[in-house]
C-alpha cells in the first residue's frame, strides 16, 4: 500500500445491524460473533446502544456485551446514546467512547428521540459537563443528506447545526449519516466539502452510508475522495433504521473492504477471516442482509482467489 493510502472502518453491525431485528439475538451469539469481527481485524466496533428497552428491545444487553470487550486489547467499543440520561448510563457502564445521535430534520429527531434539534442540542451540551473529560466522543447527525418524513435536507440546515454542535466540542468526530439511503455521490461531495471548509478544526469526519438505492459505495468514494478517512459499515450489509420506513442495510463491510483494498487503499482487515462471519451475519433470523461481495467471493472461490490478490 502507499504510505499513507489508509481509512478507518468502524463496524456498525452489532448496533445498526442487529436493531431492527425482532427475534433477540442470543447474548453469546452476540458475543461469538463480535470476537470474529476482532479477529478478522476490525478494532472499532460499535458493539450497542444505551437506550430504552421498550424501544429497541434488541439492544437490552448492551451493557453485558460492553463489558466483554476487555477480552480483546486491540478493540475500541463505543455505543451509541441518544441524550445526557442514557450518555450517563453508559458511562457507569465503563464506555469509554459515546456516539451521541441526533437528526437535522426535525420530523425525524422528534420521531427518534422525541425532541427538537435544538432540545437535542441542550441535551449533548449537558452530557459533555457531566462525563469525564477523557470520554471520547462522536457526534452522529442523522438525515444530513435527506429525512424519509420531509425529503431531502437542505445542505444550509446540516451546516447551520454543526455551527451549535462544533463550538460545544470541536475535537469530537462528526459523522454524516444517509439515515435513508437516499443521498448521491454530488450531494455527499458538496456537503463534506462545505463542512470541512467551514470548520477547519475538526480534525476527524465520517459517513455513515446506507446501500438502500445501490449508491452506498459510491458515496464512500467520493466522501473518501474529499478527505474523509473513517467510515461505517455493517458486516453482511445488515440493518436499516428503525426510525426511518422504507431504510434498508448499511453498507456491507465485506464491500468496502473489497473496494479500499482493490483501490490500494489498507483497510487493515483480512477479508478472508471477515468473509465466514459475514456468512453468518447473513444467517441471522430476521436479519436483512445486503451486499455483493460476500456472495461473489463465496461462490467460486476457486476463480475469486487469485482476484484477491490484484
Amino acid at each position: 500500500m502507499t504510505q499513507g493510502r489508509q481509512v478507518e472502518i468502524v463496524e456498525v453491525g452489532p448496533r445498526d445491524g442487529y436493531q431492527g431485528i425482532d427475534p433477540f439475538i442470543p447474548t453469546q451469539t452476540k458475543i461469538w460473533l463480535l470476537e470474529r469481527l476482532v479477529a478478522a481485524g476490525l478494532n472499532r466496533i460499535e458493539v450497542g446502544s444505551f437506550v430504552s428497552e421498550k424501544a429497541l428491545p434488541q439492544m437490552r444487553d448492551t451493557h453485558e456485551v460492553l463489558a466483554v470487550c476487555v477480552r480483546w486489547p486491540s478493540l475500541k467499543p463505543q455505543v451509541l446514546v441518544p441524550n445526557e440520561k442514557w450518555g450517563r448510563s453508559a458511562v457507569a457502564a465503563g464506555a469509554k467512547q459515546l456516539v451521541f445521535v441526533l437528526s437535522v430534520s426535525e420530523s425525524h429527531n422528534r420521531n427518534n428521540v422525541r425532541r427538537t434539534p435544538a432540545e437535542s442540542v441542550e441535551e449533548y451540551g449537558r452530557l459533555l459537563q457531566a462525563i469525564p473529560s477523557d470520554t471520547k466522543i462522536r457526534l452522529d447527525l442523522a438525515t444530513s443528506f435527506d429525512c424519509p418524513f420531509e425529503g431531502r435536507v437542505p445542505q444550509e440546515k446540516a451546516l447551520s447545526l454543526l455551527d451549535r454542535l462544533v463550538e460545544l466540542k470541536s475535537d469530537a468526530e462528526i459523522c454524516l449519516c444517509d439515515t435513508t439511503g437516499r443521498a448521491d455521490p454530488a450531494h455527499v461531495e458538496s456537503l463534506f466539502t462545505a463542512a470541512k471548509k467551514r470548520f477547519p478544526n475538526v480534525q476527524a469526519w465520517a459517513l455513515h452510508a446506507h446501500d438502500t438505492y445501490g449508491l452506498g459505495l459510491a458515496n464512500v468514494n467520493v466522501a473518501y475522495r474529499a478527505g474523509v478517512r473513517v467510515f461505517d459499515a455493517s458486516f453482511a450489509g445488515l440493518g436499516g433504521c428503525p426510525f426511518a420506513p422504507g431504510a434498508t442495510g448499511n453498507v456491507a463491510t465485506e464491500d468496502l473492504v473489497w473496494m479500499f483494498e482493490r483501490m490500494g487503499v489498507s483497510t487493515g482487515i483480512d477479508i478472508e477471516a471477515l468473509l465466514p462471519v459475514a456468512q453468518e451475519g447473513a444467517k441471522i433470523p430476521g436479519g436483512l442482509s445486503g451486499g455483493r461481495v460476500r456472495d461473489a467471493l463465496t461462490s467460486r472461490p476457486d476463480a475469486c482467489a487469485a482476484a484477491r490478490q490484484t
